[in-house]
């Protein structure tokens, strides 16, 4: 496997293309299928109340589970990757997974959803999340940092919506276990590729990183004791600068507002109105499709304009895109501008969080995002749980998406607020 990604960066060299595009393409189709993973129970909400009889309040419940693990793993996935590397955490992250996906088909309690498809595929997704990305970029780029953190933050939530329409295909004319089955072939394809070309930093080739001829020293090899301690010893630090609290509790508010809310429960809400999982599945895939350009896109202004603003945008376009939805009529028409508006938005705030965290943490980014990103999960959890017991108690949905958007708008002032208190620069904090 090594003399592969040699032969591979010395043709490419050649060529004056770095290795690091593979690594990011690599990083690429990982996380899109693990996101793929990840936005299965979009589609699962109906078939298993139909088959089990179970509510939604209680698979919500269970889907919550696997978003709490999915983020407060990240942390500690980012100390495993600078203690083992990058390519054994992400083996073991789909293999997790894998064997979450592979028992749920023959799952016929409730518990065992939760454990399945909230605690195991929870931990084995929370194994790479964003904080892969996160880390990926800080190691191989100097050079267009915000571009290739827009590309993989892409991938993340493109996956989690473009694979709906065809789950929800597969759900409709075969059943949900086949969209299962289908997962776990991709999770297979792309381990194969993690083990052939994935390498854990640019000087294992002999190469230094991206846009720049030097190469900052690995971080002292710690034990493992030291090593599951690093996380909570970089929070205590990170806890004393107002950014981490100010991207802490927004990244809280765009968990919820995104895959917590409308990932999980969009398509639920469309059939609320008469609309068929398909063609619910279709929108969310439309949401994707925006999403890309519009997270692509927020990499490329990251690294130009200042980082809060493009936040204090982002969350306010947001919030008013949730708070006209419930007062559509939720014709075809109406959530097709929905799905534009809200898609170009869905996780633009990703790149200008990491790159603020980035530029206040230095060294110990990929940690401190990892615990940016917990806040991430944790409103996520309360959302999908939320949502579902709303939808139980009151018989409708959309008190909770009027509430994101609320909370969105009220980011956006947060965001305003502390930019106005901090003034027009900031320095950077690298202890």
């Amino acid at each position: 496997m090594t003399g592969l990604s040699c032969a591979l960066a010395a043709r490419l060299a050649r060529r004056d293309i770095h290795y690091a595009w593979v690594v990011a393409g690599v990083t690429f189709l990982t996380m899109l299928v693990t996101a793929g993973a990840v936005g299965i129970p979009g589609v699962l909400i109906g078939p298993l109340q139909d088959e089990f009889g179970w509510t939604t309040g209680q698979i919500s419940a269970a889907f919550a589970v696997r978003l709490v693990l999915f983020g407060l793993m990240g942390p500690f996935a980012a100390a495993l990757m600078n203690r083992f590397g990058l390519r054994p955490v992400i083996v073991a992250s789909q293999a997790l997974i894998a064997v979450g996906l592979l028992g749920a088909i023959w799952m016929t309690q409730l518990w065992q959803l939760t454990l399945l498809l909230g605690v195991v595929v929870g931990l084995g997704t929370g194994l790479t999340a964003m904080v892969l990305g996160a880390t990926v970029v800080s190691r191989w780029f100097v050079a267009r940092r915000g571009l290739v953190i827009g590309l993989l933050t892409a991938s993340t939530a493109t996956g989690q919506l473009v694979f709906l329409p065809v789950m929800a295909a597969l759900t409709d004319s075969i059943g949900w276990r086949a969209a299962l089955a289908l997962s776990l072939m991709t999770l297979m394809l792309a381990a194969g590729l993690v083990m052939a070309l994935m390498r854990d930093r640019p000087r294992d080739l002999g190469l230094t990183p991206f846009g720049t001829d030097r190469d900052a020293p690995p971080p002292p090899r710690q034990s493992l004791g030291a090593m599951m301690l690093s996380p909570l010893t970089v929070l205590l630090d990170a806890v004393r600068v107002p950014m981490f609290w100010l991207l802490f509790g927004t990244f809280f508010i765009c968990g919820a507002s995104t895959n917590g809310l409308v990932q999980t429960h969009f398509i639920a809400l469309c059939g609320d109105y008469g609309m068929a999982a398909i063609t619910a599945a279709g929108m969310l895939a439309v949401i994707g499709i925006f999403d890309f350009v519009g997270t692509v896109g927020s990499g490329w202004l990251s690294d130009r304009y200042d980082s809060r603003w493009l936040l204090f945008w982002y969350y306010g376009l947001r919030g008013l895109s949730l708070i006209w939805l419930p007062f559509s009529d939720f014709s075809l028409y109406a959530l097709a501008i929905f799905a534009v508006f809200y898609g170009l938005d869905w996780v633009a705030t990703v790149p200008p969080t990491v790159k603020l965290a980035t530029e206040h943490f230095g060294e110990r980014a990929n940690i401190v995002f990892g615990w940016i990103f917990t806040g991430h999960q944790l409103g996520a959890a309360t959302a999908a749980w939320a949502a579902g017991e709303t939808r139980t108690a009151l018989d409708s949905y959309l008190p909770a998406f009027f509430a994101a958007g609320v909370l969105c708008v009220g980011a956006a002032l947060a965001i305003a607020a502390f930019i106005a208190a901090s003034g027009p620069r900031i320095r950077a904090v690298t202890t």
